[in-house]
């Protein structure tokens, strides 16, 4: 009978470790289908939603585009330095991601400001330095503010804008938003609570091993 016990438990070990072995993220967005010939071949191709191009620039005065995040997947959100509610916890809880993945390459860091006019590169840079974090893993980015926005609602789509009735003048996402190498958005994550942010942690290592292993989707 012990036998017996040892070997269920063991059995639904097995089948554990294989259902996270070949989980894989689910493609968020949008998506059509557009016919593609290859080799002479007529064929149906998903194309996905991507984030689409853009150009800021961080803390150090560095140019950041898509290009930034070559061969990386990325974690994005939308914050201002002067937030009196839900920026500080924010924060905190992507400083726990990021010093989980500090020491991984691939994986990178984008939080753009929505309030451009008061956070400028000088103080972005402060605000990055008092975190403690490097600027060519983290970027925090400024930009024309109706790009930002745009970017936000349009690409990332999540809430981004001047709202004079909140608290600060503004409204925004508290989303992490987790974006793999081809620029798709790949999980949504509440950035306030622990359980989210401890949900983008498991699933950042799967996404990484989707690549790894060559997945294609």
């Amino acid at each position: 009978m012990k036998y017996f016990i040892r070997c269920v438990f063991l059995c639904f070990i097995l089948a554990g470790c294989r259902e996270a072995a070949e989980r894989k993220l689910p493609i968020m967005g949008h998506r059509s289908v557009a016919i593609v010939e290859t080799g002479g071949e007529i064929r149906n191709d998903t194309v996905y939603h991507t984030i689409q191009p853009f150009r800021f620039v961080n803390q150090d005065s560095v140019r950041v585009t898509n290009e930034t995040f070559k061969d990386k997947i990325y974690v994005a959100d939308f914050f201002f330095t002067a937030c009196p509610t839900i920026c500080p916890t924010m924060k905190t809880q992507m400083l726990r991601v990021y010093k989980k993945f500090s020491d991984n390459d691939e994986v990178a860091f984008l939080s753009h400001t929505i309030d451009p006019e008061h956070d400028t590169v000088a103080v972005l840079h402060a605000f990055a330095n008092k975190l403690g974090v490097e600027s060519s893993k983290w970027h925090f980015v400024t930009g024309n503010k109706e790009d930002i926005y745009t970017i936000g609602e349009k690409s990332y789509m999540v809430t981004a804008q001047e709202d004079q009735a909140e608290p600060g003048g503004f409204l925004h996402s508290g989303a992490f938003i987790l974006v793999d190498k081809d620029g798709r958005i790949r999980g949504y994550y509440d950035g306030t609570k622990e359980e989210e942010v401890d949900r983008l942690i498991r699933d950042i290592p799967v996404l990484l091993k989707e690549y790894a292993g060559g997945d294609d989707r």
